[in-house]
């Protein structure tokens, strides 16, 4: 087996590859003057079931279209099986339809992701929040892990909580709220979202719980404006949280979101590394390598390439 990172991919690839005892791959990927993207694979990949790690975030285009050409190339030079390890899934957001002539971007992203030879597919809490299944829209086997147990841990490995509550800071992040609730033995609730533009929100009280005295982990699956979570937090310090800890899967941090969230008096925030930033402090890649591992032990044509008692 082969572990190949693209350009938004290689420090995964490399500690994914690590992970289940393998070295990762390299491919050369440069750009023209006129800004065409080059790509070559030296590796002997023919008959071999090949791993691609791209995180699809900030720059999504290019980076998509970059995926589609080591899958592309991979699968012509003869690679048995492709598997696909896309931490943060851009454009799973667009996945209905609100006004007329809309495009459904994520059916499409989906369609190409086949078309080009990908088998198989990990990612890390794909947005699909108006879908039921990730199998509504994919014809190939999808893993869509969550990251959310292993934020909870490391908030509480590093900080000592005080009856601490897990919140989600609208409906749809309650599985995340719930997720992380569990892995630390911590009550959960949601709150309440208006949305009053495409770019402002209000956030109305928990349903029940009552957080006054108590430390809050506010966690949710994306933070790109912030404007959730700000709305958020100022809430939960304004019923009186003792402190107020916020983690994400994807730090997007578009602007200045994450100093606007720091200001509302949030005490720690933190993401993982599906998003390289500066609150990027947890690392999916025993989360993947893990699942990938249990993936590989249920296929015997994969089983000897990789080493079982390897960490």
């Amino acid at each position: 087996m082969k572990i190949f990172g693209g350009s938004a991919g290689r420090v995964l690839a490399v500690l994914i590859a690590r992970k289940v005892g393998l070295n990762a791959s390299e491919a050369e990927i440069k750009r023209f003057p006129d800004g065409e993207k080059y790509l070559r694979v030296d590796d002997d990949v023919t008959g071999q079931d090949v791993v691609i790690v791209q995180s699809i975030h900030h720059k999504s285009d290019d980076l998509l279209f970059e995926y589609f050409l080591l899958c592309d190339t991979i699968r012509s030079l003869g690679a048995s099986r492709i598997i696909g390890v896309l931490p943060y899934f851009a454009y799973a957001r667009q996945d209905s339809q609100f006004k007329p002539g809309e495009a459904v971007s994520f059916r499409t992203v989906a369609k190409l992701i086949e078309d080009v030879g990908t088998s198989e597919l990990f990612s890390v809490d794909m947005h699909q929040h108006r879908i039921g299944r990730v199998s509504d829209v994919f014809n190939i086997p999808v893993h869509n892990l969550t990251a959310a147990p292993l934020l909870a841990e490391y908030v509480r490995s590093n900080t000592p909580l005080e009856r601490p509550v897990v919140i989600g800071p609208d409906e749809e992040s309650e599985q995340w709220a719930l997720a992380a609730a569990k892995a630390i033995g911590a009550d959960h609730d949601v709150l309440q979202k208006k949305r009053l533009t495409a770019e402002k929100v209000q956030i109305l009280t928990t349903r029940s719980l009552a957080v006054r005295g108590r430390d809050v982990l506010l966690i949710d699956d994306i933070i790109s404006t912030g404007d959730t979570i700000v709305s958020a937090s100022k809430m939960l310090k304004e019923q009186g949280a003792r402190r107020v800890i916020i983690a994400c899967t994807h730090p997007i941090l578009a602007q200045d979101a994450l100093a606007r969230i720091y200001a509302t008096g949030a005490e720690i925030v933190v993401g993982t590394d599906t998003v390289p930033s500066p609150i990027s402090h947890v690392s999916v890649a025993p989360l993947i390598a893990d699942a990938m591992m249990r993936y590989l032990r249920s296929s015997p044509t994969l089983l000897e390439y990789v080493a079982d008692d390897r960490n």
